[in-house]
């Protein structure tokens, strides 16, 4: 398992480089290429180092880094289908197999590997988990029901979808399948103070934060390139996106640095103290 983060950080970064430096192997119309280049920047300069430094700090035995390598190798397989599945056929098809099998079987490893009650235990006390539980909840059920209120009003009430339908088939679906039971699921979990919830919620902040600051910096692209006027989506992505980087540090940096492991599986997640 400890091999599979450096490959996947290293694919990844492989296919953001090859897709700034030759943008026109995607074979996209103008308004989807230009996503393309915000993924592939923040992918690039925030994405894999993060998920560098995570592995190393994990690999020392930190339950930080443990955390935020669940949320970036998540987000490495949630961005990566959006290609997969998005984009035109292309020359990194292949590519964007590899990367996301690779990040589902090291996502499936981390789980299986970590320990939910050492992680519970070593929260410290004054940890909203709350108050971040229920901002999660909030965000993906918002989420679901923008996604199914749009499908709704094309399907029934005839009105256009916000992108082509099939673009937008993908991108509801896999938010549908992927973020909103994360953030959902995750944030009810920590709400109810579970063990499992310390967990599911920090990777879900973190990937979602991560994939806010891609929809931010996008929306800046598109202004840039005519494609949106001023100020376009850049007022709901930038503020969300630091809301839930907050609610990601909020849970990583309340991990006490002294941890003693509960294997007791009847116990929940909050107070811990360590011992």
């Amino acid at each position: 398992m400890q091999k599979l983060p450096p490959i996947l950080a290293a694919l990844i970064a492989v296919q953001a480089t090859l897709g700034l430096a030759a943008p026109t192997l995607y074979r996209d119309p103008g308004w989807i290429k230009a996503t393309w280049f915000g993924n592939d920047w923040i992918t690039l300069v925030v994405a894999a180092p993060l998920l560098i430094a995570a592995q190393r700090a994990a690999q020392a035995g930190s339950i930080r880094g443990e955390l935020v390598r669940i949320g970036a190798v998540a987000y490495a397989g949630y961005n990566d289908a959006f290609y997969l599945f998005g984009a035109a056929l292309n020359a990194f098809f292949p590519l964007y197999i590899i990367i996301l099998a690779v990040a589902v079987c090291t996502l499936t490893a981390a789980l299986c590997r970590v320990d939910p009650f050492a992680i519970a235990q070593s929260m410290r006390p004054a940890t909203p988990m709350r108050s971040v539980g229920g901002y999660l909840m909030f965000v993906g059920s918002a989420l679901a029901l923008v996604w199914i209120g749009m499908w709704s009003a094309y399907v029934f009430a005839g009105r256009a979808a916000p992108v082509a339908p099939e673009a937008f088939k993908i991108v509801a679906a896999l938010d549908l399948l992927w973020l909103v039971p994360s953030l959902v699921g995750g944030g009810a979990l920590l709400w109810n103070r579970r063990p499992w919830g310390c967990v599911i919620a920090a990777g879900a902040s973190i990937q979602g934060a991560l994939y806010l600051l891609v929809l931010s910096v996008n929306s800046m692209v598109a202004i840039h390139r005519g494609f949106a006027a001023w100020p376009g989506e850049l007022p709901i992505w930038a503020p969300l996106s630091a809301l839930t980087w907050l609610a990601a540090l909020l849970l990583v940096l309340n991990i006490s640095p002294s941890v003693a492991v509960c294997r007791n599986s009847g116990r929940t997640c909050s107070p811990y103290r360590s011992r």
